[in-house]
C-alpha cells in the first residue's frame, strides 16, 4: 500500500535531497556557462538550497536550435497522432507514479503546503496531460465544399518552435499547461521556468524523455528576464505561449513586433471579484468559499478573488463570519501535513506584498482582521491573511495585483453598482457571483468583463471541470488569447486554406 502523506517525514526527505538548477537540451543535462551567480532561497526557512547560474542569450540560442533541428527533421512533428497521444498518457502516468518526489520540489520551491502539492498540483498537472492526450485528435477543419473537380478545406499543422515562459505559483501545473499542448499538436518546446522556481521543470523534461518523447523536442533553460528576453526576440520562435504579469506580457508583445511577429498567448494578471448578494444561499458556506479563493496558496493566484464586493444589506451579518472563517488560517511549516498555509515565495515578493497592506492603511482603508500567529521559522517568508474593510474601489488594494493573502471589502448597493465595481480595473481575467436569481445572474455575468465567471446558486457547488480543461480567455489586460481546452489547443497550430483542383 502507497504511504499516505501523514506517514511520510517529509522534513527527512527535504534533507536528503541533492537539489541542482541545470538547464536540459537535446536530452541531457547542462549547467549554464553565462549569467549571474543566484542563490535558491527557501521560503520554508530562508536557507540556500542550492546556487546556479542564471543564463543568457547563449543558453537560450543552444535551446531554440535543438528545438528547431527536431522539429524539421520530424521525429516528432511529423510522428502520428495515435503515437503522440501514447507518449503523453505515458507522461502523465510518471507524473503520477512520482507524485511524492514532484510535491516535495514544489514545496520546498514555492513554499506551499506539501498536503496541496500532493493533492491538488501533481494531480492536476497529469489531468492537464491527459486532457491534451486525448484532445489532440478532437479538433476538426473545415471543409468549404466540393464538386467533381475541385475540393477546398481547412488544414492544421504544428506552429513550429514554441516558447513557453511560466510563473512560479505553480510551476509545474503552469509548466503541463505549456508541454502538454505544445506536445500534443507535433510542435518542439523551450520551456523556461521562473528564476525563483526552477526545481520541477527538468524532472518533467527527463520523465517526458522516459515516456518517449524524442531528444531535442522538449527543452528547459532556467534564467531570469535575459532568458525570456532572448526567447521573445529569438526570430527562430513560432509562438510564445506566457503566464504571468500583465507589465512582462506587454514587453512580449512588443519583442514579438520588432522581430519575426511570432504569434503569443498570454495569460496576464488578474483582480478577480468575488460578488455576494444579499440572495446568496448560506452566508456560512459562502464566507467559507470566500476564504478559500482569497487565500489558497497564500493568495499567490492570478484567479485569486482577493476583492469581496458584499451588498450592503448583509455586510454586518456577514463580516463576522467571514473573519472566522479566516481566523482558522495561520502561517505554519509548509513541510508538516497539517499545514494548511504557507509561506510566499521570496523576500522581494513578501516585502511587496507587506507594502501593499502598508499602502491600504495610508489610504485609509480599516485592518479588521490581521493574525498575530508567530511563523513557524523567523527566516521564512511569512505574511498571515489580512482583511481590509471600507475600501474604496480607487485604492491601490483595490486596483493593483497583490499576489498574497490581502482581502479587501468593498460594499455595493445593487446589480449596477456591482458590475461597475467589477470593471473598475484594468484586469478581466475571472470573477465569482452568489446568487440564487438566474436573471440577475445572467445579467451580472452578461455585464462583467472577464473571461472565466463562476456562478454559485447553491451552498454546496459541485464543481466542473478543471483548469486546464475549460477555454479561458482573458479580457481587458488580462491576456490575450485562450489558455485550457480545445481552443486553448488550437493556440499551437496553423491554418492553411487549401483549394485542390483535380
Amino acid at each position: 500500500m502507497e504511504p499516505q502523506v501523514n506517514d511520510i517525514d517529509w522534513i527527512a526527505r527535504s534533507q536528503a535531497l541533492t537539489l541542482r538548477v541545470r538547464n536540459f537540451v537535446n536530452g541531457r543535462r547542462q549547467s549554464s556557462a553565462t549569467g549571474a551567480q543566484r542563490e535558491k532561497v527557501s521560503p520554508r526557512d530562508g536557507r540556500v538550497l542550492c546556487e546556479f547560474r542564471s543564463g543568457g542569450g547563449r543558453e537560450a540560442e543552444e535551446a531554440v536550435a535543438s528545438a528547431r533541428h527536431a522539429f524539421e527533421d520530424g521525429r516528432w512533428s511529423k510522428v502520428s497522432v495515435q503515437r503522440r497521444k501514447d507518449v503523453l498518457h505515458r507522461l502523465a502516468s510518471l507524473i503520477e507514479t512520482h507524485r511524492d518526489e514532484l510535491a516535495l520540489l514544489e514545496c520546498l520551491d514555492v513554499g506551499k503546503p506539501i498536503s496541496e502539492a500532493l493533492t491538488i498540483d501533481v494531480p492536476l498537472a497529469a489531468a492537464i496531460v491527459r486532457f491534451n492526450a486525448e484532445a489532440a485528435d478532437k479538433f476538426y477543419g473545415k471543409v468549404y465544399g466540393a464538386d467533381t473537380a475541385n475540393l477546398s478545406y481547412e488544414l492544421h499543422r504544428p506552429r513550429g518552435v514554441v516558447a513557453g515562459i511560466v510563473g512560479w505559483n505553480f510551476p509545474l501545473v503552469l509548466a503541463a499547461g505549456k508541454i502538454a499542448p505544445g506536445l500534443a499538436t507535433g510542435n518542439s518546446l523551450v520551456l523556461k521556468p521562473s528564476e525563483l522556481t526552477s526545481f520541477s521543470a527538468v524532472r518533467v523534461a527527463e520523465l517526458a524523455l522516459d515516456a518517449g518523447v524524442p531528444e531535442g523536442v522538449l527543452n528547459v533553460v532556467h534564467g531570469d528576464g535575459a532568458v525570456g528576453a532572448a526567447l521573445a526576440c529569438h526570430r527562430d520562435i513560432d509562438l510564445v505561449t506566457f503566464t504571468g504579469s500583465t507589465a512582462t506580457g506587454k514587453k512580449l508583445m512588443i519583442a514579438a513586433g520588432q522581430s519575426n511577429l511570432k504569434r503569443l498567448v498570454l495569460e496576464c494578471g488578474g483582480k478577480a471579484p468575488n460578488i455576494v448578494f444579499a440572495d446568496c444561499p448560506d452566508l456560512e458556506a459562502v464566507a467559507e468559499a470566500v476564504v478559500a479563493r482569497a487565500f489558497w496558496n497564500q493568495g499567490e493566484v492570478c484567479s485569486a478573488s482577493s476583492r469581496l464586493l458584499i451588498q450592503e444589506s448583509v455586510k454586518e451579518e456577514f463580516l463576522p463570519i467571514l473573519i472566522r472563517k479566516t481566523a482558522s488560517l495561520a502561517p505554519g511549516d509548509p513541510l508538516n501535513p497539517s499545514c494548511r498555509f504557507g509561506a510566499l515565495v521570496s523576500r522581494g515578493h513578501q516585502q511587496k506584498v507587506l507594502g501593499y497592506i502598508e499602502s491600504g492603511k495610508r489610504d485609509g482603508a480599516k485592518v479588521v482582521y490581521q493574525s498575530c500567529a508567530l511563523a513557524p521559522f523567523s527566516k521564512g517568508f511569512y505574511v498571515p491573511p489580512v482583511i481590509f474593510d471600507h475600501v474604496s474601489p480607487e485604492q491601490r488594494i483595490a486596483q493593483e495585483e497583490i499576489f498574497g493573502p490581502v482581502l479587501s471589502v468593498v460594499t455595493f448597493r445593487d446589480e449596477e453598482e456591482a458590475i461597475r465595481i467589477a470593471n473598475s480595473t484594468i484586469y478581466g481575467l475571472s470573477a465569482v457571483l452568489w446568487t440564487k436569481d438566474l436573471g440577475r445572474a445572467h445579467r451580472v455575468t452578461y455585464g462583467i468583463k472577464a473571461g472565466w465567471i463562476v456562478v454559485n446558486a447553491t451552498a454546496s457547488p459541485a464543481g466542473g471541470p478543471p483548469v486546464g480543461v475549460l477555454s479561458v480567455a482573458g479580457h481587458q489586460q488580462s491576456g490575450i488569447g485562450t489558455e485550457g481546452g480545445l481552443e486553448g489547443l488550437e493556440e499551437y497550430v496553423s491554418r492553411t486554406a487549401v483549394q485542390l483542383f483535380v
